[in-house]
């Protein structure tokens, strides 16, 4: 892996990680008076497990780039099964970075806007792009996609739980 390619999606990810923690405020009062599924994790739990997907997040997609690159290297002309690399490396790029672009939103939706089912739904779109994304680092670098795997799992996660707390609350703003 290279370290300009690591650097850059190190980046990307503190970026949206910081873009989110300006909107986050678990301490507020609109949000310390929601009702919540029994089932939520305890709040510790958000930091922790963020920290480590955006991580892997950073250290998967350097990975599949880099692959992404050699194999536009490797050859100028689409292979033979008519892939046209040069393409991929285009396409995966612009899908994470529609990903993380909706990976900090979320926050602004939930947090700021105060809009449950707004960021419920959000983060069904969140979800689907994490799994889009998890298939095309697969594509591109096998070890990868399969580590990357956490990450649209707990997007999966967090439609449920957003989806959960819209229903909790129908008369909330």
């Amino acid at each position: 892996m290279r370290l300009k390619t690591l650097a850059w999606t190190a980046a990307a990810t503190v970026a949206t990680s910081a873009a989110g923690g300006l909107a986050t405020d678990p301490r507020s009062s609109w949000y310390l008076k929601l009702r919540k599924p029994e089932w939520q994790p305890p709040a510790i739990a958000f930091p922790l497990v963020w920290t480590a997907l955006y991580a892997d997040l950073a250290v998967t997609s350097a990975a599949a780039l880099d692959s992404a690159a050699e194999l536009d290297r490797a050859s100028d002309a689409p292979d033979a099964a008519g892939k046209d690399h040069g393409r991929a490396l285009r396409s995966y790029r612009g899908a994470l970075a529609a990903n993380l672009v909706l990976n900090a939103s979320w926050s602004w939706f939930f947090w700021r806007s105060r809009r449950p089912w707004l960021a419920a739904a959000e983060a069904a779109v969140l979800a689907a792009s994490s799994a889009d994304l998890v298939r095309r680092t697969y594509q591109l670098n096998r070890a990868a996609g399969i580590s990357l795997a956490p990450y649209a799992a707990w997007c999966g996660f967090a439609t449920v739980l957003s989806t959960a707390i819209a229903r909790l609350n129908p008369g909330k703003p």
